[in-house]
């Protein structure tokens, strides 16, 4: 199955409508993470709880016809009990596998920063290589496998803080936000309408149809200029001297694929500068180790990137001589 940008985009428009007929007032966000997932990369919604984090990806997950499993990471949580493990089956004299929560097509790891650094280990390894490994033997995840994960940055009790390389894995980061106050009467308004709690939403997309839609997102066309204004903007990190570590080349990567997937959103076979810098915070901020007298007075990373923008020079429109094949 192959699908064309304008086919993209009409089922990405359809997606967001669905997902935000629910999660109400977000639809930039809703577009980010969709961006993410096309992209094929995990996302960390990093926000205070009721916000609406787990209901989202559970909205997402019913829209795109992908099986759905929800992890609820805690500190007595063992890596077999996400990757699964052989049983012996006394019926059949042998040991048969059976498989965790990590077999899925889009995994919710809920409050992930509350698992163990060795739980952690065995996600990471599944994040990054859509393996797991037991006993020595390697199972294979089915395509797609994305992790959204979930932490509230305000609790520490109980808690084990990400490591940068794992951080490094995620494509992005996100914060929702409180609605407004409309929104969030609206949002009375639908549940006392629903009469109950659930939500449910049709089917828009099916599994092989969402892995096509990924598969033209590597048909987006990125010119010279954009490429070299994407490593000028991760470069800039590393010469801030607000930051202890900048961004590697996987968020170079990681920026080239989401301005590409932003550009299927916006209809378009070819990326302008404005995608990236729309898509820059998200997929960089959290790749930044900034120096301690500057964690100290609240500096973010989110600010050292939007700062970084208003200096790196962007590219003249028109300046990769590149001619839409939709034209």
């Amino acid at each position: 199955m192959a699908m064309d940008i304008k086919q993209v985009q009409e089922k990405c428009d359809e997606i967001i409508s669905q997902v935000g007929s629910v999660v109400l007032g977000k639809e930039q966000v809703l577009q980010n993470i969709l961006a993410g997932m096309l992209a094929n990369g995990h996302i960390l919604l990093e926000d205070v709880p009721g916000v609406a984090k787990t209901l989202t990806a559970s909205m997402f997950a019913q829209v795109l016809g992908l099986e759905f499993r929800r992890i609820q990471f805690l500190p007595d949580l063992l890596p077999g009990d996400l990757t699964g493990g052989f049983i012996y089956d006394p019926g059949q004299s042998q040991w048969q596998f059976r498989e965790g929560p990590l077999f899925a097509n889009l995994v919710l790891a809920d409050e992930i920063n509350r698992g163990t650094p060795k739980t952690q280990s065995a996600l990471v390894e599944a994040m990054q290589e859509k393996q797991v490994t037991i006993e020595g033997r390697v199972f294979p995840l089915e395509p797609p496998f994305l992790v959204l994960a979930t932490q509230n940055p305000v609790e520490f009790e109980g808690t084990y803080p990400l490591p940068e390389a794992q951080m490094d894995r995620f494509i992005m980061r996100l914060q929702i936000g409180y609605p407004d106050a409309q929104v969030e009467q609206k949002i009375l308004a639908d549940r006392a309408e629903r009469r109950q709690d659930e939500a449910k939403l049709p089917q828009v997309v099916t599994r092989e149809e969402f892995l096509a839609m990924q598969r033209a997102i590597e048909e987006v066309h990125v010119s010279a200029d954009v490429q070299r204004y994407i490593v000028e903007i991760v470069a800039a990190t590393r010469a801030e001297n607000r930051v202890q570590l900048g961004s590697s080349p996987r968020g170079s990567l990681a920026l080239f694929r989401l301005a590409r997937a932003r550009a299927a959103l916006m209809g378009r076979d070819f990326v302008l500068s404005e995608d990236v810098k729309q898509m820059a915070i998200p997929a960089l901020a959290h790749r930044l180790l900034l120096r301690a007298e500057f964690w100290l007075e609240h500096i973010t990373g989110e600010q050292i990137i939007s700062d970084i923008l208003t200096k790196v020079p962007t590219p003249e429109a028109g300046g990769s001589q590149y001619v839409s094949l939709a034209e």
